[in-house]
């Protein structure tokens, strides 16, 4: 059974059809980078799978669970990194944290996370409430937020974008961690081409609310290889056809 099954999605803003009949699957284990231009859809899609917006067709299960039928059930699958701009910004970091803590179900805030926020730098300012962030350190605390209770699917929405470099490589080698582990499958939408190549073990290609393309590992492979032949040449390639 796949850990995500997305068929048919279909969304549109008004009189803008921004999803157009979108199928995605990805299994167990998988890294899967979502590429494309700007305006291609792929902050809604990202949205589509945990339910904050609505479908005008299509069905998506998690797990299995049907996201219309269960919610409960298939929201508890996904994590969904936190939008900065969308952080309570009178609550502390911690603060912030022990709520969705809550909500999930746990007791208190996990170690793991806790860790992760160490290795982020963002311990020193947890007890400091979230108006004072810079977008770098609202942008590691909606990871954290995305990443509290071990989800088995990880939604990320250009996660690096504030990141200063140290921040970007640890988190980098973590979310590879996490996949070699076969703890998470990850779902990161990006336009950061050279870490859709390195990391992922799969690439979509969205364009027009349409899934254009897809790269298998083994032709992720095979331009790793070989640099004259780059993810951007045939991305490029691929939307013009």
């Amino acid at each position: 059974m796949p850990l995500l099954r997305a068929t048919d999605l279909r969304v549109a803003y008004g009189d803008t059809q921004v999803l157009d009949g979108v199928d995605l699957e990805i299994g167990r284990g998988e890294f899967v980078a979502l590429i494309g231009p700007n305006g291609a859809g792929k902050t809604t899609l990202l949205r589509a799978i945990v339910g904050l917006v609505s479908l005008m067709g299509g069905v998506v299960k998690l797990a299995g669970h049907d996201l219309a039928a269960t919610p409960r059930a298939a929201k508890a699958v996904a994590g969904f990194a936190i939008d900065p701009a969308s952080l309570p910004a009178l609550l502390t970091g911690r603060e912030s944290l022990a709520l969705v803590a809550g909500a999930r179900g746990l007791a208190a805030i996990p170690p793991p996370t806790l860790a992760l926020g160490e290795t982020l730098s963002l311990t020193p300012v947890l007890d400091r409430r979230i108006d004072s962030y810079s977008l770098g350190m609202r942008q590691k605390l909606g990871i954290l937020l995305g990443l509290l209770g071990d989800p088995p699917l990880l939604l990320l929405d250009e996660p690096f974008n504030g990141l200063d470099p140290r921040s970007a490589l640890a988190f980098k080698a973590h979310l590879a961690a996490m996949v070699a582990r076969g703890d998470t499958s990850v779902l990161l939408a990006t336009h950061s081409l050279d870490v859709a190549e390195r990391y992922a073990s799969s690439i979509v290609l969205l364009l027009e609310g349409q899934v254009r393309r897809i790269w298998r590992s083994d032709e992720i492979t095979a331009l790793r290889e070989h640099p004259e032949r780059s993810l951007e040449q045939a991305m490029a390639e691929a939307c013009g056809n």
